[in-house]
């Protein structure tokens, strides 16, 4: 490779897909809303919204383009060419040269093996004491597909057991939660299947058994998403996106549940009447029994989304799962933005109801709450002067929901402090498994965390087949952090500041003791304020491009501490929100999206966690290589979170995780890249079943047609 090869192959924006495997374009610049409505941004726009990529980098215009672009500008340039210099060698060389300074340079990944054994089926199951992950692999045997599935599918139960003597010695009894108003039709429940496809791969970071998911079962969509109106006709009350499906073991799936007619739903009502059902559950008392905390799970969507019957059914389980059969841990929200400020929706009720109804379903408008940034500039008056701006990249206004979509869930959470957590969910995230499972378990896993090391240990991928368990990671971990002299984070950070200052740090967030002298007992059994799905870094130590987007601060000192998570998903306790609410509001400061809420966590000495939920990789990777780029990169450009972003396109979960939506679509039944479909999975072991999975980001989705 050439120098001036090498140096362009440090730009991703250089470089183009030359698999014969293409996933979905994704946006090319650091952005965790990938799906919303951020026109006003100069670095967005219409094709980035449909999923094709942007260059987010000035080089970035100049090398990157599509093939067929390429094709035309290259040709055109070669007519031209041949036209001016009449038909000469001179043109001819000249075309040779820009052909090959085109050349594609291959990302150092895209030679590892592709992993398959995601897609083998139900007709391929083995109990999970007898599965073998894909990467152990040694023999080239076939998968074993039977003529039907070898297990009977199960009911998936994660709730503790309401009725037990030993829940109501400590509980107030849950009550029978319903879908409609005449009680016809009682939560549903929903079913997996006792074991795992032949050849699986494993995760390559995160683990089930450490957050709380059962390891040992998978979920295929009849199962799945059946009893949310997948498998039945419409006029039944269902959704028909089974027809074209392949059917293998369907009958024992379908015989399990009760087809809910969804026709006439109203989910907000229905959730409102199972928390007045379960009210005392959530009361403190006079009696002995413990306070079950509630937690609103807020979907950040706007007007002009496009709900699709594919994504009714993913709405529908959340709700269900969430909110319904937990007897009202959750309610789910609608936070819709108002993109047009014209409308007045705070000055109207019939322009609000109207714009409200024009905006969601019908099913979910008794659970929808309106915002606009115009009401947010109302409501946050600032000021927030440009030059308390330490660098503002995407030169957008700061009241524009792509710096500042934080302001709406701050708002929000004023408007209901009556929950304790909240759940900043994206529309285009997408999960496998079961919604309580998941939130629950890893709301446990946070609570038992010790802080001590705890930031540390978050700012890092915990890749177990390199790392070994949790402890053996968690131990690198400290080894390292006194290897290297860094001072850990122990408690609230105290920084330079002028003009407003800051607020005064809460109490108990006060360490009780040294570090030196606490044997990681801090904090177990405290729930923690910050939760994220990636790793926690020091944006200062990378060239992430929106590390500086920092206002509010005297930009004459030190800039301040900061952390950041890329994708603003993540739960947020109250007092947290509480307090990125004050810091806008009486000191004026404010972060990039994916900074705030960690950085003021940071400053503030709140508990703050990256959940290690399991991310597969399309590929082989090599451990030892995934663990150099991961975690210990070598220059600031280089980190996973800068320009070596593209180490994730491979990747379920991430900003630009093309795997993400085509393993999606494939689970759903859909043709992808030219494989997968009825007939493909009939021919082989029949439909797709995956464990638990986080996906991000989904831009489409479809099934077999």
């Amino acid at each position: 490779m050439g120098p001036i090869k090498a140096a362009l192959s440090l730009i991703p924006s250089y470089r183009r897909s030359g698999s014969n495997i293409a996933y979905q374009e994704l946006p090319s610049h650091d952005i965790s809303n990938a799906n919303s409505p951020l026109v006003e941004s100069p670095i967005m726009s219409d094709s980035w919204r449909k999923g094709i990529s942007v260059p987010r980098r000035r080089l970035g215009s100049i090398f990157r383009t599509s093939p067929r672009r390429l094709a035309t500008i290259t040709f055109a340039v070669f007519v031209t060419l041949v036209l001016f210099a009449g038909g000469s060698f001179r043109a001819r060389d000249y075309y040779v040269e820009r052909t090959k300074a085109a050349e594609r340079i291959p990302y150092h990944w895209e030679a590892y093996p592709r992993l398959s054994g995601f897609y083998n089926g139900v007709r391929s199951l083995v109990k999970y004491s007898d599965w073998v992950p894909e990467q152990q692999v040694v023999s080239t045997d076939k998968i074993e597909a039977h003529k039907e599935p070898p297990f009977d599918p199960i009911l998936v139960n994660p709730y503790p057991d309401f009725g037990s003597d030993e829940y109501l010695k400590e509980h107030h009894p849950a009550q029978t939660c319903y879908v409609d108003d005449n009680e016809k039709y009682p939560a549903p429940d929903v079913f997996a299947y006792p074991g795992i496809p032949a050849g699986m791969a494993a995760p390559h970071w995160g683990s089930y058994e450490s957050i709380g998911t059962a390891p040992d079962r998978c979920f295929e969509r009849f199962g799945r998403f059946g009893p949310y109106g997948y498998s039945y006709k419409s006029s039944e009350g269902g959704l028909g996106l089974s027809k074209d499906s392949a059917h293998s073991g369907v009958d024992k799936i379908q015989e399990k549940f009760t087809k809910v007619d969804y026709r006439n739903v109203n989910w907000g009502k229905a959730q409102k009447t199972c928390f007045e059902k379960n009210r005392k559950r959530f009361e403190v008392g006079n009696d002995a029994k413990k306070t079950v905390k509630r937690s609103a799970y807020v979907l950040r969507t706007w007007t002009g989304y496009k709900y699709t019957d594919i994504q009714l059914l993913t709405l529908r389980a959340m709700i269900n799962e969430l909110s319904l059969k937990s007897g009202g841990e959750y309610d789910v929200h609608f936070l819709v933005h108002v993109k047009d400020n014209s409308i007045p929706i705070w000055e109207s009720e019939e322009v609000y109801n109207k714009t409200l109804r024009e905006s969601v379903p019908e099913e979910f408008w008794d659970m929808t709450t309106l915002w606009s940034e115009d009401l947010m500039r109302r409501f946050y008056p600032g000021p927030f002067p440009e030059e308390d701006n330490l660098e503002n990249d995407s030169k957008s206004d700061i009241y524009g929901v792509y710096r500042s979509a934080h302001f709406a869930i701050q708002w929000f959470a004023q408007q209901h402090q009556e929950y304790e957590f909240f759940w900043n969910w994206e529309m285009d995230l997408r999960y496998t498994g079961h919604y309580y499972e998941f939130h629950n378990g890893i709301s446990n896993w946070a609570a038992e965390q010790p802080r001590k090391l705890l930031w540390e240990r978050s700012s890092r991928f915990w890749i177990p087949g390199i790392h070994g368990s949790w402890d053996q990671f968690s131990k690198l971990v400290e080894r390292e952090t006194a290897e290297r002299n860094e001072v850990p984070v122990w408690g609230p950070i105290e920084f330079p500041t002028s003009g407003l200052g800051m607020l005064p740090f809460p109490n108990d967030t006060a360490p009780p003791r040294t570090i030196e002298e606490d044997k990681y007992q801090w904090g177990v059994g405290e729930d923690a304020d910050l939760i994220v799905f990636d790793p926690l870094f020091d944006p200062a130590k990378t060239n992430w491009v929106f590390r500086k987007d920092v206002s509010g601060y005297d930009t004459s000192l030190e800039t301040p501490p900061r952390r950041a998570a890329i994708i603003t998903v993540a739960r947020l306790s109250r007092r947290l929100l509480n307090t990125m609410h004050e810091e806008t509001y009486q000191k004026h400061h404010s972060m990039f999206p994916e900074m705030w809420p960690p950085s003021v966590a940071l400053h503030h000495g709140y508990k703050a966690a990256y959940a290690p939920h399991p991310v597969y990789f399309d590929r082989k990777w090599p451990l030892d290589v995934m663990d150099k780029i991961f975690n210990y990169p070598s220059a600031p450009h280089e980190s996973p979170f800068g320009w070596g972003e593209h180490n994730m396109q491979g990747g379920s979960f991430y900003y630009n995780a093309g795997f993400s939506g085509a393993l999606w679509r494939r689970w759903l039944g859909a043709k992808e890249n030219g494989d997968g479909g009825k007939r493909k999975e009939e021919s082989r072991s029949g439909r797709m079943c995956l464990r638990g999975m986080l996906y991000h980001p989904i831009k489409t989705e479809s099934v077999e047609n």
